[in-house]
């Protein structure tokens, strides 16, 4: 796409390769660049520096906080949400509890798309780095250690879930989803990571942890569940285009320098010890005879981004050929620069991904047929009728097939469904189901509730699979959800669906008008299909059509 005159978005944006890109983007003249950082002091340098290079035609801005979030933790350490007991339980909540209007505008990450309204989005924040080095190993130990020791460990355990990888990646993938739909993104691109640098699970390099890296294999675990995340986001209806490129090399580097040594933001103190301690006492707190000599441990470095600072011998032997070798960030900036402009780099993960999974095939489609075709056969022969039995879930599209067998059963085809009276179906529908105990004994089996004609009463098995949350009151949303509904108002909704349904196919071109048609064949018949009519809900009404077939 034209990036001239675009609201361009770039989350990491003060880091090694947020830069590098930032820098190749500036000549396109956007009307606004904004960079993002997790606090304000890291965006401070960056910001000076863009803001100079920039010309008159583009606006520079800069933002900060935590993207993980909500927009009032936005600056909170995380060591103090998780100590607190009472910002820990609103962190829980964000991550675990249903994704309402509510918790979703509390999210920083929305509320930061929604101020910007971006054209472009390129996400350079390391997520996989972020998720995983909160270190779920560590805190199992805590559990276990506690448990043996007999101690009381709900509040072990009520960290333990503030540092779950999947929960918070998979919340933050669909808090990505809405704030892309609704701030009106048109392109996303993710700088991502392997994990390894490109290398196998052999990989030397561990960030001083134990060898094998756990939390580094972790890493690299959380990095491909979130590729196969933006896939998913690439094939959902009303998203941007989506990308990713995944740098597998040592990415370098920032600058060359002689001075003090920083690691997460302090100093190396210096100490010293000349005075030998028994070996049997090495390790024990408070046995050596160190001493701190003041200041900090001062060398010739090179700048390694994110990653940190390394010697040159740590350097030279991180990017030697055989082990992760280097990847500038200027190739990956402009990788990114084609990819936004709509020239093919082959580089892009989901893509690849896309390009590489088998979807559904032509003899698939075939045999579909057949295996309909057969078991209608065999439940002629039986006398029986397989609706539903919830295993493929969810109870919806059990409540919604059941639903769809009454009709059939009481009008056998579209066109009399169409004209249903409503107050008559509702009757007729509890009548057909008082009198039908196979039918009343497999809805109720399977776990889906009947709310009869009256709205007051129901039929219930032991088991409900749609429930309102704890506390909460059956509404109209639970009914939705799960529970076959004989009430007017119900059938009011199948016969408009089902009208709907007619109208579109009768518009549809058929064979003789090309190949432009596009119908499921069972459309082509006037007889009312349960999994027909679900299927069209579930596209249409739902919102789950398919994109790629």
């Amino acid at each position: 796409m034209e990036i001239r005159n675009t609201r361009v978005l770039i989350l990491g944006g003060s880091g090694l390769v947020g830069m590098a890109i930032a820098r190749q983007m500036l000549p396109h003249e956007p009307a606004r660049l904004t960079i993002t950082a997790l606090t304000e002091e890291e965006t401070e340098e960056p910001f000076a520096e863009l803001q100079k290079a920039a010309g008159d035609a583009t606006e520079v801005a800069r933002a900060w906080g935590d993207l993980f979030v909500a927009t009032e933790f936005k600056d909170t350490p995380r060591r103090e949400l998780i100590e607190s007991a009472e910002k820990r339980t609103r962190l829980l909540d964000d991550v675990y509890g249903a994704l309402d209007e509510g918790r979703l505008r509390r999210a920083f990450f929305y509320s930061l798309l929604q101020d910007e309204k971006p054209d472009i989005i390129i996400d350079c924040v390391n997520t996989a780095t972020a998720i995983a080095y909160q270190d779920v190993f560590t805190s199992v130990k805590e559990i276990r250690a506690a448990i043996g020791q007999g101690d009381d460990v709900g509040d072990i355990v009520e960290r333990h879930l503030t540092v779950l990888y999947m929960p918070q990646l998979i919340r933050h993938v669909r808090i990505l989803l809405e704030a892309l739909r609704d701030a009106g993104v048109e392109f996303y691109l993710k700088v991502g990571t392997s994990g390894t640098g490109g290398m196998g699970l052999n990989v030397p390099f561990t960030h001083s942890e134990a060898r094998p890296s756990n939390m580094l294999l972790a890493k690299s675990s959380v990095a491909g569940a979130h590729s196969l995340l933006l896939f998913l986001t690439a094939r959902t209806p009303g998203a941007p285009a989506v990308k990713e490129i995944k740098p597998t090399a040592a990415i370098a580097w920032k600058a060359i320098r002689k001075g003090r040594l920083r690691w997460r933001g302090q100093e190396i103190p210096r100490f010293d010890a000349t005075d030998p301690v028994p070996l049997e006492r090495a390790l024990h707190d408070g046995a050596g005879s160190w001493k701190e000599l003041g200041g900090g441990l001062e060398a010739v470095y090179i700048d390694m981004g994110e990653n940190g600072l390394f010697s040159k011998d740590e350097f030279e032997t991180i990017s030697a050929l055989g082990l992760m070798e280097l990847v500038t960030t200027e190739e990956i900036a402009t990788a990114v620069l084609r990819e936004i402009r709509g020239q093919p780099t082959g580089l892009d993960v989901v893509s690849a991904i896309d390009g590489a999974a088998m979807g559904p095939t032509y003899r698939g489609g075939v045999l579909r047929e057949l295996a309909l075709k057969r078991m209608e056969e065999l439940e002629q022969e039986t006398g029986s009728r397989s609706v539903a039995f919830e295993m493929l879930g969810p109870p919806r599209l059990s409540k919604l097939l059941f639903e769809a067998y009454i009709l059939e059963r009481l009008y056998e085809t579209l066109p009399a469904a169409a004209d249903l009276d409503p107050d008559e179906t509702a009757a007729a529908a509890e009548s057909f189901l008082r009198e039908n105990d196979e039918a009343r004994i497999n809805i109720l089996s399977i776990g889906l509730p009947i709310l009869n004609a009256d709205g007051k009463t129901v039929l219930r098995g032991p088991d409900v699979k749609s429930r309102p949350e704890s506390g909460a009151e059956v509404d109209e949303r639970v009914i939705s959800r799960g529970w076959v509904d004989l009430r007017s108002q119900n059938w009011e909704t199948w016969r408009g669906r089902i009208r709907k349904y007619l109208d579109e196919v009768r518009a549809q071109p058929g064979p003789d008008e090309g190949s432009v048609a596009d119908a499921d064949l069972s459309t082509r018949s006037n007889r009312l299909r349960p999994g027909a009519a679900a299927a069209w809900v579930f596209k249409f009404e739902d919102g789950g059509l398919r994109l790629k077939r």
